[in-house]
C-alpha cells in the first residue's frame, strides 16, 4: 500500500493530507509567499507588489468552504490591506516582527488551536509559526533553513501560485477540491 495520494500537483504523503484534513485556518505570509517577494518602489515613495489571481481564486474557496485565512506580514502597507479586503481575507497582521504572538492571538479570537492551522511562509522570520503551526509549508523558492524545516514545500515558487497549491491541497484533504467555487479577483 502507497504512503501516497495524488494531487493535482503531484503526491504528498499520507500524513501531510491527514494533517491538512484537520486544517480549519491557513495563515500566510505576504512577501515572498502571496508576492514573488519583490517590491517596486517609486520616487514619490509609491510601492507596487504583484499578487497572483490563481492564488486569489484559492483563497476565496477556502473561504468558500468555511476555512478561515489570515496573513502575517513583517512589512505595512496599503496594498496588502486592499488586496486581502478584496478577497475576503478579515485576519490581517501587518507590521509584526515577531509572527508568534499575532498567531497566538488569531487562534484565541478564532477558538482555534495550532493543531487546526496552517502556515506558509519563506524566510527565517516565519520559522516560529512554522514549527507551532501543525502543517508549516515553504514555498519553493524559500530560504534553505526554511526548506529544511517545513513538513511540505510546494512545487510552485512563491507569488506564482504556491498559496493556491496549498489551497488546493486543503480543499481536497476536507474533499471539497472538486466541488470549490471562488473567483480570480
Amino acid at each position: 500500500m502507497s504512503d501516497y495520494i495524488a494531487t493535482p500537483y503531484g503526491t504528498v504523503e499520507k500524513r501531510i493530507m491527514a494533517l491538512a484534513a484537520e486544517i480549519r485556518l491557513l495563515v500566510c505570509d505576504v512577501d515572498g509567499v502571496l508576492s514573488d517577494g519583490r517590491i517596486y518602489m517609486g520616487n514619490d515613495g509609491e510601492e507596487l507588489k504583484t499578487f497572483h489571481t490563481h492564488d486569489g481564486f484559492g483563497i476565496k474557496a477556502l473561504l468558500n468552504a468555511g476555512i478561515d485565512v489570515a496573513v502575517i506580514t513583517g512589512r505595512s502597507s496599503n496594498i496588502v490591506q486592499r488586496r486581502m479586503q478584496a478577497l475576503g481575507v478579515q485576519h490581517i497582521y501587518q507590521g509584526q516582527g515577531d509572527k508568534l504572538p499575532a498567531f497566538e492571538a488569531l487562534l484565541d479570537k478564532l477558538e482555534l488551536s495550532a493543531s487546526q492551522a496552517a502556515y506558509i511562509g519563506d524566510d527565517v522570520i516565519d520559522l516560529p509559526v512554522m514549527h507551532n503551526a501543525a502543517l508549516g509549508i515553504a514555498v519553493v523558492n524559500a530560504h534553505p533553513l526554511v526548506l529544511q524545516k517545513a513538513d511540505l514545500v510546494t512545487r510552485t515558487s512563491g507569488g506564482y501560485g504556491a498559496v493556491r497549491e496549498v489551497c488546493d491541497l486543503i480543499l481536497q484533504a476536507h474533499g471539497q477540491l472538486d466541488s470549490a467555487q471562488g473567483t480570480s479577483v
